[in-house]
């Protein structure tokens, strides 16, 4: 995906998971983005080229909760 297009869907795709933390582990707006905001899965998630970006809201929260509890995280196999 070039830049442009990446740049127009990211924001989407990490307001969908900050709603998805506040929901599930009931916090704020404003501390769920601090949680995400914090996490090495969002660090691999602003790079486009990990392709994580593609996967699913359900499955990033996955992926963000395991490395919340545990401080790893484990892709999907492809």
């Amino acid at each position: 995906m070039d830049k442009n297009k990446f740049d127009a869907v990211f924001p989407i795709i990490s307001a969908a998971l900050v709603e998805k933390i506040a929901v599930e582990l009931n916090l704020s707006d404003k501390d769920a983005v601090t949680e995400l905001y914090s996490s090495h899965l969002y660090e691999m998630l602003e790079q486009e080229e990990t392709k994580i970006w593609q996967y699913s809201t359900e499955k990033l929260f996955e992926m963000f909760l395991e490395q919340r509890n545990s401080g790893k995280i484990s892709f999907p196999q492809v």
